[in-house]
């Protein structure tokens, strides 16, 4: 039986040089590496992202592919990606999901786990 499986690992950091915390905008970027853990090839999508705040404001973004792409995976392989975001305050947090569609036509979610985005200034309190 197939196995449909695509793991994601991120590595975010603050943009000292794009941020402005004086108007209240600290920006972000994110590393994302997506690797085909699964058995049969398959195509990222659609993205959706939940960011929140540390007032717990929250911002959802839903767009096909990622940095204009819909990467095809064959199993073992991988695609990695930088893209970013703008918060309103020092620190908040990300999370999200995939839309993949394997070759044989199963459709699946890849889940993305919450991380952080924090500017180093204070400690992030949960």
């Amino acid at each position: 039986m197939p196995r449909y499986a695509f793991e994601v690992e991120v590595q975010p950091r603050y943009l000292p040089e794009q941020s402005a915390p004086e108007q209240r905008v600290w920006s972000f970027a994110y590393t994302i590496t997506i690797r085909n853990a699964g058995d049969v090839p398959a195509q990222l999508i659609s993205r959706h992202w939940v960011i929140t705040n540390e007032l717990g404001e929250t911002e959802e973004v839903k767009g096909l592919g990622v940095v204009g792409q819909q990467p095809l995976l064959k199993p073992g392989e991988s695609f990695e990606y930088t893209s970013g975001c703008r918060l309103r305050t020092a620190s908040g947090s990300m999370q999200g999901s995939y839309f993949c569609v394997a070759e044989d036509g199963e459709r699946f979610d890849v889940e993305i786990p919450a991380f952080t985005l924090d500017d180093g200034s204070r400690r992030v309190l949960h």
